[in-house]
């Protein structure tokens, strides 16, 4: 059988590219199919009014500087344990909704996880526009996917309803914060959890499942 994972998620979150790379690896030797999807979400759908950093456009959300340094140095640390890099001076605020697109149609060419993963690490990374049309599409070349077909599926809009759709289940379901992991449309697990507590989490949640079988 099959363990479905719904993962709502941001592009532009940090936590939600250390939560991929820690359910990847608690799902290493796992033992039984899992199939993954992403589902879009978006911290914030209001592009900054110009091009800033990242930081300069939480440090004005957060309260300053000191306290959003606080926030990028913490999360650095941990992503850095993971072998993720995230270069926060080089991290270009930027609405994420066409980049969602881009994720659902990379997702009907087989492709989904592979595009969430470099839309991460050309942000957190390299500094690239994640709200660009031109970027998004060379991104798209970036995993093997035909650019200028990705470049006409975002000029035409498409995508649009299932990013929408995504965000209005999230809602429903009370999704608050990302990365949140539904497993099997049933069990929640909120936030980038530890490796080990993951899979504890999967553990527990093929026992209940095992239990309700044989009910």
């Amino acid at each position: 059988m099959i363990v479905d994972i719904q993962v709502w998620s941001d592009i532009t979150c940090p936590w939600c590219y250390l939560g991929k790379r820690r359910l990847e690896a608690a799902l290493a030797g796992f033992g039984r199919p899992v199939r993954i999807t992403y589902r879009a979400f978006q911290l914030d759908p209001s592009p900054p009014p110009r091009r800033m950093s990242v930081k300069q456009a939480l440090a004005a959300k957060l309260g300053g500087p000191a306290r959003a340094e606080r926030m990028f140095a913490q999360v650095t640390s941990l992503a850095a344990s993971e072998g993720l890099i995230l270069d926060f001076d080089r991290a270009v605020a930027t609405d994420t909704f066409d980049a969602h697109r881009l994720v659902a149609w990379a997702a009907r060419h087989g492709r989904q996880a592979d595009m969430v993963e470099v839309l991460h690490r050309a942000h957190f990374t390299q500094g690239i526009d994640v709200g660009s049309f031109p970027d998004l599409a060379a991104l798209a070349g970036v995993i093997g996917l035909d650019r200028n077909a990705a470049l006409h599926c975002l000029v035409s809009g498409w995508g649009a309803d299932m990013v929408r759709s995504d965000l209005v289940a999230a809602r429903d379901l009370g999704i608050t914060s990302v990365p949140t992991f539904v497993i099997d449309g049933r069990f929640a697990v909120q936030g980038a959890q530890e490796v080990a507590m993951l899979r504890e989490a999967l553990a527990e949640i093929q026992r209940r499942e095992i239990i309700d079988t044989r009910r």
